[in-house]
């Protein structure tokens, strides 16, 4: 990338981060509108140059409090390293497995592994897959949260001192690799498989 390139995806993460700064009974619907804007006009925007001018929207389930949950942070015993590949020229990513989220969702029990980027220090990162991956979200997996990437303001809730959060799957969207080959994305693990549908966030793009 040029100069120009680097601060345009400076601003692009500003704009990003700033969506997870609303607040409202709309919220999440104006989340939805102005990321779908953003897609459609940002230079840094992982929708194909080509493509942006009969780009109409992302698609997303429907909005559904049963996903946004309590969860418990409980850290590991042992921290050790993962490393994930991401398929492009970005080669294999390091992450530290930090701790996990347990949760329940539909009166399901569940647990995500809280993955740590190695290069970032306290950085945290969720991507998961579940039963809708591969048929209506993407087979790689969505991401619930990335905080280096400052995606986690309406989709991680945290009271400092505590390790009670809430997380909100309404949230969860897809890496950038899915519309555009030039990026390069991690994908879950299989330890962040969850065994049931996740119809919350965004779901798989239009073909």
């Amino acid at each position: 990338m040029n100069v120009a390139e680097h601060l345009d995806l400076v601003d692009w993460r500003r704009r990003v981060g700033d969506l997870y700064r609303l607040g409202g009974p709309d919220a999440l619907g104006e989340f939805r509108r102005r990321r779908d804007e953003l897609f459609r006009t940002h230079p840094q925007s992982p929708i194909p140059a080509a493509a942006r001018s009969s780009f109409t929207g992302l698609r997303y389930f429907a909005p559904d409090s049963d996903f946004r949950v309590p969860a418990r942070v409980r850290p590991l015993e042992t921290v050790d390293e993962i490393e994930i590949d991401t398929g492009g020229e970005d080669g294999v990513i390091r992450y530290r497995r930090l701790a996990r989220l347990e949760f329940e969702l539909r009166g399901q029990p569940a647990t995500l592994t809280v993955l740590a980027l190695v290069a970032y220090g306290s950085g945290l990162f969720v991507p998961f897959t579940d039963a809708t991956s591969g048929r209506e979200t993407y087979g790689g997996g969505r991401y619930l949260f990335d905080t280096p990437k400052d995606t986690d303001g309406l989709s991680l809730e945290v009271t400092p001192g505590s390790d009670e959060v809430v997380i909100d799957f309404n949230y969860a969207y897809n890496p950038s690799c899915v519309y555009d080959a030039r990026w390069a994305c991690p994908l879950a693990p299989p330890e962040n498989r969850l065994p049931f549908e996740v119809r919350a966030g965004e779901s798989q793009p239009v073909e």
